[in-house]
């Protein structure tokens, strides 16, 4: 099973994964629960992290994430890449994983596309380096990489999850929204690529703008194995 979730923010948001709110009957570390940034989770980079991420990891379920805004990068970025289910990731815990900005992954027998990431329209009201770090927006790099993998992959994916929208969703949710490079990034995709669905986070809304694009905050989307047969693993 895979089950994507919209942000977290640590405990602030991330209660409702607690074992006496969440319904984890049936499931097991060879399910997984994606949220789509915002994580929070990893947030001093040090042992005050611990004792949350220790919560998580005692799940009985595999916690993934992609980035959002409101994280901690350099604590991100200190963790090694490795591979994993075709492609790299950072490893918090062996059932915690950091899934990286325009990777492909099989999920269940999904292909997914990752790619974290936001503008923080508050980062006045923070501190750099302590609650605000400029990475919370994507490289050229990132941004080609993505591209890159889409290509290599036939421009089909079956799922897409990130934190920001579209460009064109942003501005039927914000009248004065004008876009920026990473919105307009993703409006180029949605108009160029094959895919079944696409999820957000960020906005703090659960709305369903149509058959194929989703944004979540509190509520879930559950998405059974494409394959039964298929066996995942770490």
């Amino acid at each position: 099973m895979l089950i994507i979730t919209g942000d977290t923010h640590n405990r602030y948001d991330g209660r409702r994964l607690d074992p006496d709110v969440f319904d984890y009957t049936g499931l097991t570390k060879k399910d997984y629960i994606l949220i789509a940034g915002d994580f929070g989770y990893v947030w001093h980079g040090d042992e005050r992290d611990d004792a949350e991420l220790d919560k998580l990891s005692a799940l009985p379920v595999t916690i993934l994430f992609i980035d959002g805004n409101h994280e901690n990068f350099d604590a991100l970025d200190a963790y090694e890449k490795k591979d994993w289910h075709g492609g790299k990731v950072h490893f918090i815990r062996p059932d915690i994983i950091h899934l990286l900005r325009g990777e492909i992954y099989d999920i269940e027998g999904y292909s997914v596309f990752t790619f974290g990431g936001a503008y923080s329209v508050d980062k006045e009201l923070r501190t750099p380096g302590v609650s605000w770090w400029p990475q919370e927006l994507p490289s050229e790099e990132e941004y080609a990489h993505g591209k890159e993998n889409l290509q290599a992959h036939g421009n089909k994916v079956d799922l897409l999850v990130t934190h920001e929208v579209t460009t064109t969703i942003l501005k039927s949710l914000y009248s004065r929204a004008r876009g920026y490079t990473l919105s307009h990034y993703f409006e180029e995709l949605d108009h160029s690529i094959d895919f079944d669905h696409w999820y957000f986070g960020h906005h703090h809304q659960e709305i369903e703008f149509d058959e194929k694009h989703s944004l979540l905050y509190n509520n879930y989307a559950y998405l059974e194995p494409k394959n039964k047969d298929n066996e995942t693993g770490q």
